[in-house]
């Protein structure tokens, strides 16, 4: 679950903004410290991705309301698997991803850090990294993602951190493209051979 760094409630719901499942709205439970990640924040990152989106292996960590998830697979990702700790928030983007036919999206309720911890059982081309704010899991979640084979060389991983995180990418990770937003720093890096 993500938390905005001013503590300001989410809302009701949020639109998926482009590709088959455009004008969708997604189910935002009242659940305090959610932050979905703005919608022209979602414009410049699917942007940024429009090259490589198509048919990949999606992974969005810390998956909150499951909006990029989904997004992608809106723009024709070929499989989007969603980790949520919060039950609650977990079973209503299943609810989203059956109510929207959406066939290629899994829900798994689990602590993002701990199964990225894991050793991979999936791999993945694009990877969605938003861990609380206020969290400090930037370093140790990138480092697991890395470490652990969830990625391999070439993947894209996109980072959402507050605009005053310090945090290490690891070694092999280089910035693409990078946007502060209000309170936010989004950063897209491509993964090049160690």
């Amino acid at each position: 679950m993500t938390k905005h760094p001013h503590g300001t409630p989410a809302p009701g719901h949020v639109h998926i903004i482009g590709g088959s499942l455009r004008g969708s709205r997604l189910t935002v439970p009242a659940l305090p410290g959610l932050r979905p990640t703005p919608q022209r924040l979602r414009q410049t990152l699917f942007d940024w991705l429009a090259p490589v989106i198509e048919g990949a292996r999606v992974l969005d960590a810390f998956a909150g309301t499951g909006a990029l998830g989904i997004e992608a697979l809106s723009r024709g990702a070929r499989s989007a698997v969603f980790f949520e700790r919060e039950r609650a928030q977990a079973t209503a983007i299943a609810a989203d991803l059956a109510r929207l036919r959406q066939t290629g999206g899994e829900v798994r309720c689990v602590d993002a850090l701990q199964a990225l911890t894991a050793t991979a059982t999936d791999r993945f081309d694009i990877v969605f990294m938003d861990p609380p704010f206020g969290s400090s899991l930037w370093t140790t979640a990138a480092t697991a993602l890395d470490a652990n084979a969830w990625i391999g060389d070439g993947a894209w991983v996109y980072v959402e951190a507050g605009d005053t995180a310090t945090w290490t990418p690891p070694a092999r990770w280089r910035v693409h493209r990078q946007r502060d937003a209000g309170a936010v720093r989004a950063t897209l890096f491509r993964v090049i051979a160690a």
